[in-house]
């Protein structure tokens, strides 16, 4: 019988006594549900907008006033959460390097569904100023699936917040699929990524 696309990984870049510690079932696509249903999901996802700041450079410092009364955040449901899995959205501030992808694609993974990722600053869309070093990752999107992109050098906190509202309009509307096209275009993202990490310790896939 014809293996199914979404089969078990042997996880055979890692050491047999370290393959227990790590799930070895591909990630799958989410089916919808039906019309109203989805709806009023996608009304109570959109409204709960709790992120994962993972900060790698400078503009990762517009991130912190977000939270102070001046802009206070917390009106528009958007929340800070200290752990992959208490988080529905990764906000990556400031340039990958080829050290950090990987702990980038860690926390991604640890993440529930529905999972969105935001990419702040020119540095994780293009490489900003940084775009010709040996160990900047130019294009975040190669190797996790973007959602929305807040450009600037550096984005003020209004920028972010408008980019946590325009996410919340795609959540709304049903678009923001990045975490199912990820499931869809696994060996893609996969193979990318294994082209950066050359010392790739950690399993296909790390639920």
């Amino acid at each position: 019988m014809k293996e199914k696309k979404y089969d078990i990984l042997p996880n055979s870049e890692l050491k047999a006594e370290d393959r227990d510690l790590f799930c070895d079932a591909r990630p799958v696509p989410v089916s919808k549900l039906n019309k109203y249903m989805e709806k009023l999901v996608n009304w109570a996802r959109a409204n709960s907008l709790w992120f994962l700041a993972f900060g790698t450079g400078c503009g990762a410092v517009e991130v912190r006033p977000l939270m102070t009364a001046r802009f206070d955040a917390y009106r528009y449901g958007i929340a800070g959460r200290p752990t992959p899995r208490q988080s529905g959205i990764i906000l990556i501030g400031g340039y990958a390097s080829v050290k950090t992808l990987k702990r980038i694609i860690r926390s991604y993974e640890q993440m529930q569904n529905p999972k969105f990722v935001i990419s702040l600053c020119s540095c994780s869309i293009n490489g900003g100023m940084y775009f010709d070093s040996y160990n900047t990752i130019n294009q975040i999107d190669k190797y996790i699936p973007v959602d929305v992109y807040i450009t600037g050098c550096m984005p003020r906190p209004e920028a972010i917040i408008a980019g946590f509202n325009k996410l919340k309009d795609r959540i709304k509307a049903g678009n923001a699929e990045g975490a199912n096209k990820y499931a869809e275009n696994f060996d893609y993202y996969k193979a990318n990524q294994k082209k950066i990490i050359k010392d790739w310790n950690m399993p296909d896939y790390n639920w």
